[in-house]
């Protein structure tokens, strides 16, 4: 059972994935296009996987912040950066992938490879996510 800390809200109108996309508060308000890899006409506007990706790199290097301070460890210049992919899934529908390149230069391989490991369990979104899309971990 979780409690939650703070809810997020935004509504998304007009044509799905060719329409808007508002916080309640107002301070996100984006128009949304379908990326031209996927038939759509691209252009100036995000669509739901830059968002996803944005969100998930922003979590999982709070997540990596948090189990670095209980390492005592050193992340500074530390870096995420997430790739999420869509695709026509085995059952007709669509699923997504998610690549997480993680950037710690200043810790060797053994020791970025275990803060990295750590923060996947902490991070909100890799538990949520966790046994329904495949995600991969990377050192950059």
């Amino acid at each position: 059972m979780m409690t939650a800390l703070y809810t997020a809200e935004a509504t998304a109108t007009g044509a799905g994935r060719d329409g808007k996309a508002r916080s309640s508060d107002g301070i996100l308000d984006l128009d949304l296009a379908v990326p031209k890899e996927m038939g759509g006409a691209g252009g100036d506007a995000t669509n739901p996987e830059q968002l996803f990706a944005a969100g998930y790199a922003a979590c999982f290097h709070g997540a990596l912040q948090v189990v670095a301070r209980r390492a005592k460890a050193d992340i500074t210049g530390s870096e995420v950066t997430a790739r999420v992919g869509i695709g026509r899934n085995d059952e007709g529908g669509f699923g997504l992938e998610v690549e997480l390149s993680v950037s710690l230069p200043g810790l060797d391989e053994a020791q970025a490879r275990k803060l990295t490991e750590e923060a996947d369990q902490v991070c909100p979104y890799s538990n949520a996510i966790r046994g329904n899309v495949e995600t991969q971990l990377s050192l950059a």
